[in-house]
């Protein structure tokens, strides 16, 4: 090994050159469906007509009420990937979420844009405090899906990731919503990628207070209504990963 350097069931000998090695570390912390440090699905079965749809960094006050109604009107489901200290300013948005049908995953308790340098130990706080939030308002023991902030990972994360055996959820479609202002051309792109067991990431808050994620109201609607058209069913990430 590499300075007895292992990687969660992926040894790095002394044979790698340090160029192989140098992507394979990239590889890891910036694809955000990378397992190289630690098991991470980002889509599933292909089989079955079904995708998941995602909502990071909620609950939002403005946004996420809306996207209830239209996923309520819709007969669809969800998961969103809360931020804690966002959970615990709008717990009552998310208790909402909850009666209806929709999954609360864990996406951190601060979404730290700087979480990545984080060590081992600030990384399991930032798990652990939102996980207890989570199941007080999921009325839950069940350990929630996790999701790092930007989908970065390191060895750090993926050690307090391994001692919990959390179960890490990327994504295979990202709808850009983050940059793209115009709710059409949001549906538009997720339509024209979309396939059966793709799990789409789209935004429902923001990680910065006073920002809001008004084009994905637009958006929803629009996707939803593609979605039926071409046999596919909304549901919850945990749903869509049965069996798998």
């Amino acid at each position: 090994m590499l300075g007895g350097t292992a990687l969660f069931g992926v040894s790095l000998g002394l044979g790698i050159p340090a160029g192989v090695l140098g992507l394979l570390m990239a590889d890891g912390v910036f694809r955000p469906s990378s397992s190289t440090f630690y098991p991470t699905v980002s889509s599933g079965p292909r089989n079955r007509p079904r995708v998941a749809l995602t909502f990071d960094d909620g609950p939002d006050p403005e946004v996420t009420p809306v996207l209830l109604d239209i996923l309520a009107k819709a007969g669809a489901h969800a998961t969103f990937f809360t931020i804690g200290r966002n959970l615990v300013r709008h717990t009552s948005v998310a208790e909402r979420a909850v009666r209806e049908g929709h999954e609360l995953g864990n996406h951190s308790w601060q979404h730290d844009r700087m979480q990545n340098f984080y060590g081992t130990r600030a990384q399991a706080e930032e798990i652990d405090r939102s996980v207890e939030l989570i199941r007080e308002v999921s009325r839950t023991e069940s350990l929630p899906l996790y999701r790092p902030p930007i989908g970065l990972k390191s060895p750090a994360l993926a050690r307090a990731a391994h001692v919990r055996d959390l179960r890490v959820i990327a994504w295979s479609l990202h709808s850009r919503d983050t940059l793209l202002r115009d709710a059409q051309r949001i549906a538009e792109r997720v339509l024209k990628r979309v396939r059966a067991g793709d799990i789409i990431l789209m935004h429902d808050g923001h990680d910065r207070d006073g920002y809001h994620r008004a084009a994905t109201t637009g958006a929803l609607p629009l996707i939803l209504y593609g979605l039926t058209q071409r046999g596919l069913q909304s549901v919850t990430v945990s749903e869509l990963l049965v069996g798998h």
